[in-house]
């Protein structure tokens, strides 16, 4: 299976925009997809969360912690919207 994209970028890169909160999620974004990248993305995308839960922060470093975890509330509303998106669909993931 090939690595495919959205507008010249890979899921992976897309995931990890959500993440950094350059792209935002929704169903009108979704809509876009076909069935493939629907689910490339939702596995990139809970990639990229176990990749961010794995990070070292110290718990001292606050700044540092925010941060992780806005990454992972982004990472994780996007999933939901994925999901729910996919169940509509009857797309299974």
């Amino acid at each position: 299976m090939g690595e495919e994209g959205f507008r010249g970028k890979s899921m992976r890169a897309i995931a990890t925009d959500v993440a950094e909160g350059y792209v935002t999620v929704n169903p009108l974004f979704v809509k876009k997809f076909d069935q493939d990248m629907i689910k490339g993305l939702y596995e990139n995308i809970n990639k990229v969360m176990t990749n961010t839960r794995n990070e070292k922060v110290l718990y001292s470093d606050i700044v540092a912690l925010r941060t992780r975890n806005m990454k992972l509330q982004r990472l994780h509303n996007a999933s939901i919207i994925l999901r729910n998106f996919a169940r509509e669909k009857r797309i299974p993931l």
